[in-house]
Formats: structure tokens, C-alpha cells, sequence
């Protein structure tokens, strides 16, 4: 039987795999009816409130800029309430990246997510061909260094 935080892990990395897909159904499965998405300022209709709301800004997303994500590292309370996630955001049709973090609150009765604060690793510097920390070595720390694959659509 996995534990509590096996199970956070699970639906935070099933989250991120139906981002990729674009599945608006299936990301609208992963939030508790009032989950909320924070984002620092500059990021429009924010914060996103609802499940449906957040599937919705990302299938936005992905189609204005034919986003996907990479997750670098994840770490879970033992009990499953709360998780840390490392990621990359790649923006193939602006040919940029932007690399972050997200705190996540979850309801461990209903394995749903009930909120994320997310935290941009630099501001968004249109000047910048990737947002990401300055001198961290990305490729040698074992980060993805470029877009994943896109997932067929069945």
C-alpha cells in the first residue's frame, strides 16, 4: 500500500502528465472543487480559481505557446499534505523556458489538490532566451535541458 506521500507524488506527477497532454478533463480531476492556483503578479485572471479555471489557463497556454512542462524534483510531507515541486515550463513557439516552483497544499482524504503558489526562478525578462537562475548549472545538475516530447493525442 503506498504511503501518504507516495500518493501526493502520484497525483502531482498524474497533474503534470495531463498538462503536457492538454487533457482539460482530465487536469480538472486532479483539484478539489475550491482549489486555487496563486502566481506572482503579471499573470492575467490570476489568481485561478476551480479546477475547471486552472485546466482552462493551461490549455491556453499550451495553445498560444505550445507549452509543456518538465518536473526537476519533487518532495512530499510524510503526510502527504504538502509538496515542493521543481519545474521548467519550455515555450517552443516563443523560444523561451521558464524555470520555477510550486508549494502544493493537498486534500489527502480526496487525493485532490487544493492549492498552488507558484514562484518564478527569475522575472520574466523578454531579453532572455531561458528565465532561469543565474550560474546554476542546469545540464550538469541532471535538469532537462530542452522540450520533452509532445504526448499523441488518442
Amino acid at each position: 500500500m503506498p504511503t501518504p506521500a507516495e500518493r501526493a507524488e502520484r497525483l502531482i506527477r498524474r497533474y503534470f502528465d495531463r498538462c503536457n497532454a492538454g487533457d482539460h478533463r482530465a487536469i480538472t480531476e486532479c483539484f478539489a472543487p475550491d482549489a486555487v492556483h496563486y502566481f506572482p503578479p503579471g499573470q492575467p485572471a490570476a489568481p485561478w480559481r476551480g479546477g475547471h479555471a486552472i485546466a482552462t489557463g493551461w490549455l491556453r497556454i499550451i495553445e498560444d505557446l505550445d507549452a509543456r512542462w518538465s518536473m526537476e524534483t519533487i518532495l512530499c510531507a510524510t503526510d502527504g499534505r504538502r509538496a515542493a515541486v521543481e519545474w521548467t515550463i519550455w515555450k517552443p513557439a516563443v523560444e523561451d523556458a521558464l524555470r520555477g516552483g510550486e508549494w502544493y497544499e493537498i486534500d489527502v482524504a480526496t487525493e485532490r489538490i487544493r492549492e498552488i503558489r507558484v514562484y518564478y526562478a527569475a522575472p520574466a525578462d523578454a531579453s532572455r532566451e531561458a528565465k532561469e537562475l543565474k550560474g546554476f548549472d542546469y545540464r550538469g545538475r541532471g535538469f532537462t535541458v530542452s522540450p520533452p516530447e509532445r504526448p499523441r493525442r488518442g
